[in-house]
């Protein structure tokens, strides 16, 4: 249980560190997110728990396959918050597309013969 606990306790703090950075400089706060770092955390813990290295392979080309859809968010969210839309329609508005993106992109890869 206490690996559970660390797990959440050290990504909450990722996540914190992230949006305190942004309120200083949103570059660094970018960069930051911009990291695998949860893919990385994910990793590992994937393989500590398992010790299987081709479910860390599985889980790497599949990440890899659905980063794709999800610059759907980062492109269309400033792109409407600069166009005059409110943050909540906005944000609203980029998570109903990137959903619908990945939905997309699960659909399809399998008819391309890519496994998910």
């Amino acid at each position: 249980m206490w690996t559970l606990t660390f797990k959440a306790l050290l990504s909450a703090v990722l996540i914190v560190a992230i949006a305190e950075l942004g309120k200083r400089s949103s570059f660094w706060a970018a960069a930051l997110a911009s990291l695998p770092l949860t893919s990385l955390l994910a990793f590992v813990w994937l393989y500590l728990d398992t010790g299987d290295t081709e479910k860390v392979a599985a889980t790497a080309g599949s990440i890899f396959w659905l980063v794709i859809p999800s610059l759907l968010l980062f492109v269309l969210l400033p792109w409407l918050l600069r166009s005059g839309w409110g943050f909540w329609p906005a944000l609203l508005l980029s998570c109903v597309a990137t959903a619908l993106a990945y939905a997309l992109m699960v659909w399809l890869l399998p008819r391309l013969g890519i496994m998910l």
